[in-house]
Formats: structure tokens, sequence, C-alpha cells
């Protein structure tokens, strides 16, 4: 893949693949760059990187109206093609996304860099000192849908942290990923750093990720955001290890002594900050002794602000326009203004829910009691619990991590949000003095 300027926004040459085998080769092509950029990285200073991470901040701002023309393409495709407005939602670089990107890159940029770090080290009996140091994990895979925001936090993240990516994202955001990783290979060239060390895959081909996710010489690991289909399938035929999420099915709790007020409020945010992200409540429980004074209020609410109501059979006594939910709709994660809600008799109601329908995401229960709130944290087993907070915080911007890759219902290596610290190992260093095993 080459690169040319010309006039204000960079245009990435595309590369015509006339069959599978050219395609194979493409994408070798690309793993054995990207492994290259990986060794260089290594040793890259946190200067240099920092200058191109505020290089591509600066170009996303300057040449925000050409990357909105691009994303403008996508955008027309998206509707002829019927897009869900959920994902319309995602796929489109507003002022307000841009900023965003921008002040992630500051962000990171600022940020300590991980690389190197040493922990405490341990004094053995003979002498011998034991520590681990933080290292890259080398070359990352991203494979995403209709997210163009990904391909900045993605090289941002793998930037700053060491790794060399290589970035494959859906065909719908085809235009906006490419003039993204344009931006991205201007701020490289602006740093002197290498250019392989973010490639953008070039072709709208599916065949492409599965070469992606069998490269085991050249990609460490993957990272797929998309929905259950893709997921599905990545899981079924990767041969790279996975970092994924399968899906946001977030609950939220509202226990017997919560404040209304704040309960109500939070349920909200909730459910209409925005439908179409993962952390989206879609469940709401509902202790019995306070549902009849809460659940009118907070579904008129909720109607008002267009969410359609689905509840079990005590919902639709105390909400006149709740329809009868089915199995399917515990089970769902809408990314839409669609509430399951349910009322329950008992934290350990409220738990064994969770424990059934969740994806493993992010659950929150709104309390004033200590004791409960403790009791949910710890034996709720998902990634984020929360207490009086609302799901929709479950972002790696929220949590101050400047960005994330994605986040992780994995239990190995790494769990929730996936920062800087999420995509780096941890290797054992040792020194001694001349001591021998005996």
């Amino acid at each position: 893949m080459t690169t040319e300027t010309t006039g204000t926004i960079s245009k990435t040459q595309t590369t015509a693949t006339t069959g599978a085998s050219d395609l194979h080769e493409t994408m070798l092509a690309l793993g054995r760059q990207a492994r290259q950029a990986a060794k260089l990285l290594r040793n890259a200073p946190d200067k240099a990187k920092a200058h191109a991470l505020r290089a591509m901040a600066r170009r996303l701002s300057q040449q925000k109206d050409a990357l909105q023309a691009e994303n403008a393409k996508d955008l027309e495709a998206a509707r002829q093609n019927n897009l869900e407005p959920a994902l319309l939602e995602r796929l489109t670089l507003s002022d307000r996304a841009i900023e965003t990107m921008a002040k992630g890159l500051q962000q990171i940029a600022d940020m300590p860099d991980p690389i190197g770090s040493i922990s405490s080290s341990i004094v053995r009996p003979n002498g011998m000192r034991v520590a681990q140091m933080r290292v890259p994990i080398g070359v990352i895979g991203i494979i995403y849908e209709s997210r163009p925001n990904v391909t900045i936090d993605a090289a941002a993240l793998c930037l700053k942290s060491g790794n060399a990516t290589i970035l494959r994202g859906g065909s719908e955001a085809f235009h906006s990923n490419q003039a993204l990783g344009a931006v991205i290979q201007a701020g490289l060239a602006d740093a002197g750093l290498p250019a392989h060390a973010v490639q953008v895959v070039n072709t709208t081909d599916r065949a492409a990720v599965g070469e992606l996710i069998t490269m085991t010489d050249y990609v460490d690991v993957i990272v797929p955001r998309g929905g259950k289909g893709l997921i599905t399938r990545l899981s079924a035929d990767a041969k790279v290890p996975l970092i994924k999420h399968l899906d946001g099915n977030c609950h939220l709790y509202i226990d017997r002594d919560a404040d209304l007020d704040m309960a109500h409020d939070v349920a909200v945010n909730a459910k209409t900050y925005r439908y179409g992200i993962c952390g989206t409540m879609e469940t709401l429980l509902v202790h019995n002794d306070i549902a009849p004074a809460l659940l009118p209020r907070l579904a008129q609410t909720l109607t008002e602000k267009g969410v359609s109501l689905r509840g079990c059979e005590r919902t639709q006594a105390l909400v006149s326009n709740a329809t009868a939910a089915t199995q399917e709709d515990w089970e769902t994660e809408y990314l839409a203004p669609i509430l399951a809600i349910r009322i329950v008799d008992s934290i350990d109601d409220a738990m064994e829910h969770i424990e059934r329908y969740s994806s493993g995401h992010t659950e929150s229960i709104v309390t004033n009691n200590l004791p409960a709130a403790q009791r949910f944290q710890q034996e709720v087993d998902s990634s984020s619990v929360y207490v009086n907070l609302p799901t929709c915080f479950a972002d790696g911007f929220e949590y101050g991590l400047g960005a994330e890759i994605g986040i992780s219902t994995n239990r190995l290596h790494v769990r929730g949000p996936v920062g800087l610290e999420g995509l780096t190992v941890m290797k054992w260093v040792l020194q001694g003095d001349g001591q021998l095993r005996g």
C-alpha cells in the first residue's frame, strides 16, 4: 500500500485484487510489514509516539470537512442499503465524533508510556532479583463494523502501547476508514515512525478477514468489534487468539433501598443516552416493594422519549402501555429504543436473572444499602459492575483510558474496556551477580 498527498487530505491508493491468490499475497505482505514495524516500535521513544498522536489530532480538526465528505459517501450508501438507525449513528463522523476522537488522541498522548515499566522486585534467598517488565504484544489485528472512530482509537492505543496494527473496517465505512488511515499515516510520518506501524486494509473483500484471522506467523492477537454474526464466525474460524466481546445485554437493578429520584434519573440516562452503544441498559429490574411508586413515573418519562416498553405480568399491571415481554426479550441486545422490565422480589432474584441472561458486559445497582451494593459488586460476574451509576458509563474514555480498543468479556488476558495496559503483556526479568543453581 502506498500513500500520496493531494490538497488538504492524503489519499491512500488502493491495490486491486484479482483473485484469492492475489488477496492472500496482499494480506501476507501486510503481515510481514507489520511484524517488521513491531520490532522498530519496541524501542520507539514515548516522545515520538506522543508527537505522532498530537499530529493526528491536529489533522482531524484541520481536515474535518474533507473527512465528513468521505463519510457522506458511506452514509448515502448505508441509507440506500437500509442500514439500521443505530448503525447509522455509529457510522456518522459528526462534529462531536471528530472532536471526541481528537480529544482521545490528545489524552492518550499525555498518558504515561506503559512500555518498559518494571514491577516491584523480589529478592530471593540467594540474592537474585526477580521482577516483571511490561512489553507490547506485537502485532494486533482489529476487525470492526461501521464504526470509523475505531480506526483512530485503535491506531492510537496500539501505537502508544508499542504495537503494530492491521485494521480491517467494515465495508459500510470504507471511504471514512481510508480517509482516517491517511490522517494516521501523516501523523506517523511527522514523528519519523514506520508507516507500517498502522495499516488499514484497503479492500472490501470479506475474504480478507479470513486471511487475517489465520496469519499466525505475523499476527499475535485479533480484536473483533461487531455483531454476533461476526464474533461467532471469528470464534469458529480464527487460528489467531481473540480478545472479544459478544454483545452488551446490560442490566440495571433498582433495589428496595434506592433513592427514587436517583433511580429514575439513572434509569432514564442508562437507556436514552445513546441507543446504539454496547453499554446501553436493555433490561430494567425493579424490586417489588418500590415498583408501584417508581415504575409509573419512570415509564411515563421513557415513553415520552420514544422508548417502547415490554414487561412481565406485574410490570404490565403498573404500566398500561407495556406489552408482554417474551423469553427473547430477556436475551436481546436491542440497540434501539426498546426496554424490557421485570419486577423481582429480592436482590437474589435480580442477580439470578442477570446470571442467566447477561452477556457479561456491564450491570448496575441503584441502592443506598451498602451491604447490598457490596454483595452486588462481589457476586455479579460481569466485566464491569456499578453502584448508583448508569450502565452507559461503560466506555474507555469515561474510565480515563483515553479510548478503548473494545470491551472484553473474555476472562483471559484482559476484561472490560481494553486500554493501554490491556494491549501489553509482562515478561520476567531477573538480575543476579553470578548465582548458580545447585
